[in-house]
């Protein structure tokens, strides 16, 4: 299986596509299709402390290392810090140590600041720490648009190497993937897919293009996302579809094409709205643990 990768602005190698496993608490069921992701193909693996999946992650990751499957040198690993420890320096610090000792692994490849929320600044100097020490490879943010990216990579000690953010064609945010691009920050999607709104399986435009190369509408629109240099994250529990998702390899989409999918964007997220103060309150009350 062919798979493309990214440098990131440290030296490291980050595989252009991935596997998410957000709202897969099910600890049974998210082991199984971590396994069945990395027998796939897959081996960038992306979670989250807020998802609770970090552990059944790990197990996953051990059991197809003891298979024979992959190697840990392999595998690209992401979790993130939760807003509820992202008070200060050492509480980041302290959870980097608490996800590692979930996915029981002694580093992981990439920790994200989850949202801009909370003493930010400070939680960043936290997980900078842990990327001084080894514990991890690279260190980034997630959800951070234009002008909050710009200000924290004007203020930082280590430009994040990764922004993590709502990229689909229906929010096809340019002017994010321009400031990213001016500090050297990877961007990377979460919901490629749109969390299937939008009628995006479905779309006619979308799917003309796809009947040219034999492609799905969710191929694609990954494709798309890819050919922008957009790290992608789909997620599914099925395996057909993960075989499908990480499909997007052998044909490109011409300039023309690439442009009739961006002209669905809409200019604004139907999703979530970062700017909600509702939204910011329901995020800063959210607690993981005790």
């Amino acid at each position: 299986m062919i798979m493309k990768y990214i440098t990131l602005n440290n030296g490291t190698k980050m595989p252009l596509e991935g596997f998410g496993v957000f709202q897969i608490p099910d600890a049974a069921q998210c082991e199984e299709v971590v396994y069945n992701a990395i027998k796939t193909g897959y081996r960038l693996l992306d979670t989250a402390a807020a998802y609770m999946n970090e552990e059944a992650l790990g197990k996953a990751v051990a059991r197809a290392i003891a298979d024979g499957i992959t190697t840990r040198d392999e595998l690209f690993i992401t979790t993130k810090v939760w807003v509820q420890d992202q008070k200060n320096e050492e509480t980041a610090y302290e959870a980097v140590k608490a996800s590692l000792a979930k996915l029981n692994l002694p580093y992981v490849d990439l920790v994200l600041l989850h949202q801009p929320m909370g003493d930010y600044f400070a939680a960043y100097r936290g997980i900078t720490k842990a990327y001084k020490e080894g514990l991890t490879k690279a260190i980034g943010v997630a959800n951070f648009y234009p002008a909050i990216l710009a200000n924290f990579c004007e203020n930082v000690e280590v430009i994040p190497a990764v922004n993590q953010v709502e990229l689909h064609p229906f929010f096809a945010q340019e002017n994010a993937l321009e400031t990213m691009k001016e500090y050297g920050v990877a961007p990377q999607a979460w919901g490629p897919l749109a969390e299937g709104k939008h009628g995006i399986f479905t779309d006619p435009e979308i799917k003309a293009i796809g009947d040219k190369y034999g492609k799905s509408n969710a191929q694609v629109v990954l494709r798309w996302n890819a050919q922008r240099g957009v790290s992608i994250i789909p997620k599914s529990v099925k395996v057909e579809r993960m075989e499908q998702n990480i499909d997007i390899w052998d044909f490109e989409l011409t300039e023309e094409e690439m442009a009739a999918v961006a002209a669905k964007d809409l200019g604004h997220s139907e999703i979530v709205n970062h700017d909600d103060p509702q939204f910011v309150k329901f995020v800063l009350g959210m607690k993981i643990h005790e």
